[in-house]
């Protein structure tokens, strides 16, 4: 091929690669940080539409990553590979998270414990509970899912959660889940559920420190807002 074969989207490639390696990726807009993941997964083509499309699509860099494949598989250029890499970042992004709180006292790294719960769990498109399950230390020794469930809903059973608990020799519980709707705000079945939970626990010797819900919005702590 000659120069004047060469794509144009060859030179942005190594501009945009260049310009991550200066000024590393914090300062570059969600799409082109998701333009560098997809020229690995499409090498022959200009990826900046796709990445655009996709920002357009679920909103940011985040989103786009824990979308469900079959919905990003709706957008034209996206392959089954390209799916992969997405997953794949997507996995090692809540690997770091974890990492950060895993062995610690999570209650004097709070702000670490907030960032792996939304990169878990705030951009899913159905509900999930998690159970963080701590020792005395209140380090974190075990990380569950116990529920998932459908986009407004997951049935919580408080005395299998107690249940786990004790069988893990856990001291202390922080109660996890999302909103798929963004909006952080605890319901009174939230609020009730959460109550239970202490109801059963506390008489074991089991704190439960806190339930935290996340969304894109943000997150909601009902022991900060006073409702535990």
């Amino acid at each position: 091929m000659s120069d004047d074969d060469t794509p144009h989207y060859h030179g942005h490639r190594d501009r945009l690669r260049a310009r991550f390696t200066d000024v590393g990726g914090d300062i570059l807009p969600d799409y082109e940080l998701l333009e560098l993941v997809l020229f690995r997964s499409i090498p022959r083509r200009d990826v900046k539409p796709i990445a655009k499309a996709l920002i357009k699509r679920f909103g940011t860099f985040a989103e786009v990553l824990a979308a469900p494949p079959a919905r990003l598989m709706e957008i034209d250029g996206v392959s089954e590979r390209v799916v992969t890499d997405l997953k794949i970042v997507e996995a090692s992004a809540r690997r770091l998270a974890k990492g950060e709180v895993m062995k610690r006292p999570v209650l004097s790294s709070w702000t670490s414990v907030l960032d792996y719960c939304r990169t878990a769990m705030a951009f899913m498109d159905k509900e999930q509970f998690r159970l963080l399950f701590l020792d005395k230390r209140n380090a974190l020794i075990a990380d569950e899912v116990q529920q998932s469930g459908t986009v407004d809903h997951t049935p919580v059973y408080p005395r299998e959660v107690v249940k786990r608990a004790l069988e893990l020799s856990a001291s202390a519980l922080i109660l996890v889940h999302n909103h798929p709707s963004g909006d952080p705000t605890p319901s009174a079945a939230d609020i009730k559920m959460t109550r239970e939970i202490i109801e059963v626990a506390k008489p074991l010797g089991i704190a439960v420190h806190d339930h935290i819900i996340v969304g894109r919005e943000g997150h909601a702590s009902l022991k900060g807002l006073q409702l535990i």
